[in-house]
């Protein structure tokens, strides 16, 4: 009877294994998805060297973006009647923000602090669920509690600081 014991042990590890494994690539994966969906924005409020900077006036919003004048703060940069930006809750007619222009379009990004931590909002997202899944699936409350915490608090910084 001890082999059966020990044989039964043995396929118990490997599932238990097996299932960290699997949680943690799917962790891993939401993490990256998340972070890819940030960089293409992030990049441009975190790096605006060499970009068109300055203040945007929100004029006029439809239901997935806004429209505004573009005034610019850094040299080399051109006035522009029409500006548009991503609509969202942050984004309000009537109000300024400063902006930088991404390469060759007329489409704008939040610059600064703002800017940068909307930026990361898809990433806060997916530490968020990514919180879950290690949580649920590799069975590690203390590193769940850190990927959940540190998501919430860039959320929560993201609209506070906005």
């Amino acid at each position: 009877m001890p082999a059966a014991s020990a044989s039964s042990a043995r396929s118990g590890s490997v599932v238990r294994w097996g299932r960290i494994v699997v949680a943690g690539m799917f962790a891993a994966l939401i993490v990256f998805a998340g972070a890819w969906g940030s960089w293409g924005t992030a990049q441009h409020a975190m790096l605006p060297k060499g970009r068109e900077r300055g203040t945007l006036t929100v004029t006029d919003c439809l239901p997935d973006r806004c429209e505004g004048t573009f005034e610019p703060l850094s040299p080399g940069a051109t006035a522009r009647s029409s500006v548009r930006i991503e609509r969202s809750v942050m984004v309000r007619e009537g109000h300024g923000y400063d902006v930088v222009l991404e390469p060759g379009t007329d489409v704008a990004v939040r610059a600064g602090v703002a800017g940068v931590l909307l930026a990361w909002l898809p990433l806060g997202g997916a530490l968020l669920l990514a919180s879950v899944v290690v949580a649920g699936g590799m069975r590690m409350p203390r590193l769940a509690w850190v990927l959940g915490l540190t998501g919430a608090g860039l959320l929560t910084a993201a609209f506070v600081l906005s």
